[in-house]
C-alpha cells in the first residue's frame, strides 16, 4: 500500500522497516475512538467553511459505514498498513475518492493520535472503575456476612490483637475506592483535547478547536499546541493509577495464599479458583491468586518503560512516543482481567470461623485487653504491661492460654485480679468493646460497609 507520507521521500521502506515502524497490531483497538474524532472533525471543517457542508455530510457518512463495516465484521483492518489512522483515511478515500482527503485538512497524525488515545483512555478510566465499584460490593457483602466472624489481626505477620474477618476484609475496600478516586482525579487532566495542534505548530486555517473540545465531550483545548501533540503525563498517571490497583490485589493475593493454607487454613477457595497438581492429588493450588501477584510486575513494567522512555524526549514529537500505547494498553486489559477474577473469587470465597478463633486464642491477642483491665483498676500502663507479658510467658511455659489461666495465678501476679477478668479478656468482647470510630467493633464495621456503599452510589 502507498505510502500517505509519500512525497519527499519515495514512500518505499525496507519490509523489516516497516514491520518494525507499524502500529496498528496494537492501536487497531482505538479504531471507534478514531472514527469518532474524525467525524467531529469533519463537522467542524464545514461549519467555518473549510470544506463543503455536503462534503463534511458524505464523510460523516462514509466514515459511519467503516465503524458499522467493522463491528459488523463485513470489513477486516488490514495489517500491512502503517496505523489505525492511515487504515481508515486509506479506506475512507478507496470510498469516497478523492472526497476522503480532505479530511485530514487542520490536523495532523500528531494531535489525532493523541485525541484517540485520550478518548480511548477516558473510556478505559470509566470501565476500570465500574468494576472496582462492583468489586468493593462484593467485599461489602462479605464482610457484612463475617462481620462478627473473630480472627487473630497481625503486625510483622505475628498475631496482634483480636479483630472480626469483616474488619480486616473493608480496609481493602477502602484501598479500592482511593483507586477510583485517584482515576477519576487523572481522569480530570486527560479531559483536555490536543485536536488542532497539529504537528506541533497549530495551523493556518480559521478552525474552532472549541467546538471539537465540546462535541467529544472535553472541557477544553490545550492551551499550548506543542505539549498537546507532546504530553503523555496522562498515559503516565493512568499507569501508576493501575499499578497501585494492582499492589492492592497483589497484597490481598499474598493474604488469601495465606489464609487458604494448611498452616492458616481461615478460608477455603471456591474450585473454580484454584488448580490441582499433576502428580500430587491433595492439592488445591490457589493459581488465580498468585497469578494477580505475578502480573503485578508486569504492570510496574509498563510505568517504569513508559517513565524511560519520555526523560529524553526533546520536544515535540517523537517516534519514541509510540512506545505509549503497548504498555498502558496491556496494563489496562491486565487490570481489568485481574478485578474480574477477584470478583468471582471473594464472592465464592468461604470462611471458616472456628479455626480463626482457636489461632485468635493461642496467640494471646487478648494480652493488650488483659493490661488495659489492670489499668482500669489503678495500675500504671506500664506495670500493667509486664505483669501481662509474665502472664503470657508462664501459659505458654505451661500450655494454658489466657483465658483458662487458673485465678489463683493470676492472683499471684496481681491483687488486682477478680474473677470478672475473664469476662473482659473473652475475645468477642475484647472485638465489640472496641467502639472507636473505624475500630473493629460490629457496630464500627457495619458503619464502614454502610458509608462505603453510600459512597458507591
Amino acid at each position: 500500500m502507498a505510502k500517505m507520507w509519500e512525497g519527499v521521500t519515495s514512500g518505499i521502506t525496507d519490509s523489516l522497516a516497516d514491520d518494525f515502524n507499524s502500529s496498528i497490531g496494537f492501536d487497531s483497538r482505538m479504531y471507534a475512538e478514531d472514527i469518532k474524532g474524525s467525524m467531529v472533525h469533519a463537522e467542524m471543517l464545514s461549519n467555518k467553511g473549510i470544506i463543503a457542508q455536503d462534503e463534511a455530510e458524505k464523510i460523516i457518512e462514509g466514515l459511519e459505514g467503516i465503524l458499522s463495516d467493522i463491528e459488523n465484521g463485513t470489513l477486516k483492518i488490514d495489517y500491512s498498513c502503517e496505523d489505525i489512522h492511515m487504515f481508515i483515511e486509506a479506506e475512507l478515500t478507496g470510498r469516497l475518492g478523492e472526497l476522503g482527503k480532505k479530511l485530514h485538512t487542520a490536523r495532523s497524525r500528531n494531535d489525532q493520535v493523541a485525541l484517540d488515545l485520550r478518548l480511548n483512555m477516558r473510556k478505559e478510566i470509566d470501565e476500570i472503575s465500574d468494576l472496582l465499584k462492583e468489586f468493593i460490593g462484593i467485599i461489602c457483602d462479605k464482610a457484612e456476612e463475617n462481620k462478627g466472624i473473630i480472627m487473630p489481626g497481625y503486625t510483622h505477620l505475628q498475631r496482634a490483637q483480636p479483630i472480626t474477618f469483616g474488619h480486616q476484609i473493608m480496609a481493602y475496600a477502602m484501598m479500592f475506592l482511593r483507586d477510583i478516586e485517584r482515576l477519576a482525579d487523572a481522569k480530570k487532566r486527560l479531559n483536555i483535547s490536543p485536536i488542532g495542534s497539529c504537528a506541533l505548530a497549530g495551523t493556518t486555517y480559521n478552525t474552532d478547536r472549541f467546538f471539537e473540545a465540546e462535541k467529544l465531550g472535553f472541557e477544553g483545548p490545550c492551551l499550548n499546541s506543542i505539549d498537546g501533540v507532546s504530553d503523555r503525563d496522562f498515559v503516565l498517571e493512568i499507569l501508576f493509577d493501575i499499578s497501585a490497583i494492582m499492589m492492592h490485589l497483589s497484597r490481598f493475593s499474598e493474604e488469601i495464599i495465606l489464609w487458604s493454607s494448611w498452616e492458616f487454613k481461615f478460608i477455603t477457595l471456591d474450585d473454580a479458583y484454584t488448580t490441582g497438581s499433576s502428580i500430587m492429588p491433595q492439592k488445591k493450588n490457589p493459581d488465580m491468586a498468585e497469578l494477580v501477584r505475578g502480573k503485578t510486575g508486569r504492570v510496574y513494567g509498563d510505568l517504569m518503560a513508559l517513565l524511560t522512555t519520555l526523560k529524553g524526549i526533546p520536544l515535540a514529537y517523537n517516534k519514541d512516543m509510540q512506545e505509549d500505547k503497548e504498555g498502558v494498553f496491556d496494563a489496562v486489559d491486565t487490570v481489568k482481567m485481574c478485578i474480574k477474577i477477584f470478583i468471582g473469587m471473594i464472592k465464592t470465597l468461604k470462611t471458616i470461623p472456628e479455626n480463626m478463633l482457636k489461632a485468635a486464642q493461642k496467640g494471646f491477642i487478648n494480652a493488650t485487653d488483659l493490661a488495659d483491665y489492670l489499668v482500669k483498676k489503678g495500675e500504671s500502663f506500664r506495670n500493667a504491661y509486664k505483669i501481662s507479658g509474665k502472664i503470657v510467658a508462664d501459659c505458654m511455659e505451661n500450655g494454658y492460654i489466657l483465658e483458662n489461666y487458673p485465678l489463683e495465678k493470676y492472683k499471684e501476679k496481681s491483687r488486682l485480679f477478680e474473677s470478672d477478668l475473664y469476662d473482659a479478656i473473652d475475645l468477642t468482647e475484647c472485638v465489640n468493646k472496641r467502639i472507636s470510630f473505624g475500630g473493629t467493633g460490629i457496630k464500627s464495621v457495619e458503619n464502614q460497609i454502610s458509608v462505603v456503599r453510600e459512597k458507591l452510589k
